[in-house]
């Protein structure tokens, strides 16, 4: 039998660790994949995926900025998903396209578990209301937090995402507001950065107030895009902490539905980190 193809869409998608950690899955578990890397012309998302299951593509993993696309194109979606709008995982199964979004479970499990943060009765904002903040707001109210802010650049958008949610804080007990980045309050015990502004290179979009002495600040990049929020957290008296955990998390996840088995995910971030930290040399 041919070996079943998976790979990752974004634009950018150069910087993504997903193959390895992907292989490093199969590796692990005994499956046989083969997963790469597609840069996606940034008007041509939909024709990607469909000349990706004509080669026989099983499934794919999706990164900014088509996660809203993704969700748009399955045929059915998984709840999480539908909450979001938003997909990170496509499994194409039988001629129908399935999407779910793993980002929320892998970026929660990274914070209370790898990272020993709680989340319950705690003070959340969240920057950004593009497709990473939604796929991670529905699994962040239901750690039932005391309260999250979603605060974003287009006030009107982080609204949009509120409302969606309200109905679930709710039912959480979780107080959930939306602001503008000129209006974001003070001393936040948990501030997670869900904006392309690491990755671009660009300042962080929220002033150094919002965190508290001791808080965790928490950036959805990974690797040298993250270093400079990180810098900023710090020299604000902040636990500063990369999204390379949340990667593994969410992929883990991913893996899991495309092939029924969990792979150990704290072994392949520690080896991860390892690897990032002490890269190998290059060949002669």
């Amino acid at each position: 039998m041919p070996t079943d193809l998976y790979c990752v869409m974004g634009h950018p998608v150069a910087h993504s660790q997903s193959p390895w950690i992907h292989t490093r899955f199969a590796e692990l578990t005994g499956q046989d994949l083969h997963y790469t890397r597609r840069e996606v012309p940034l008007d041509a998302f939909t024709a990607q995926v469909g000349a990706f299951i004509a080669e026989g593509g099983r499934g794919c993993n999706v990164t900014v900025p088509f996660k809203f696309e993704a969700a748009a194109l399955a045929d059915e979606v998984s709840a999480r998903g539908a909450l979001a709008q938003a997909c990170n995982t496509l499994a194409f199964r039988d001629g129908t396209v399935w999407g779910d979004n793993t980002d929320g479970i892998g970026l929660v499990q990274d914070i209370t578990q790898n990272a020993g943060v709680a989340l319950h009765g705690q003070r959340v904002l969240l920057v950004g209301a593009g497709g990473a903040a939604a796929g991670v707001l529905g699994p962040l109210i239901e750690t039932q937090p005391a309260q999250i802010c979603v605060t974003n650049r287009t006030e009107s958008q982080a609204h949009h995402l509120v409302n969606r949610h309200h109905p679930l804080a709710t039912q959480c007990g979780v107080m959930l507001n939306g602001c503008g980045l000129s209006d974001v309050g003070a001393a936040f015990d948990v501030v997670i950065n869900a904006t392309t502004s690491s990755l671009a290179g660009h300042s962080v979009p929220v002033p150094g107030h919002v965190l508290r002495p001791g808080a965790l600040a928490y950036d959805m990049m990974y690797g040298p895009a993250a270093q400079g929020f990180m810098q900023w957290a710090t020299r604000h008296g902040a636990l500063a902490r990369d999204g390379l955990g949340m990667l593994v998390g969410q992929a883990a996840h991913a893996f899991a539905l495309w092939r029924g088995v969990m792979p150990p995910a704290a072994q392949v971030l520690a080896e991860l980190r390892q690897r990032l930290n002490n890269p190998a040399p290059a060949a002669p």
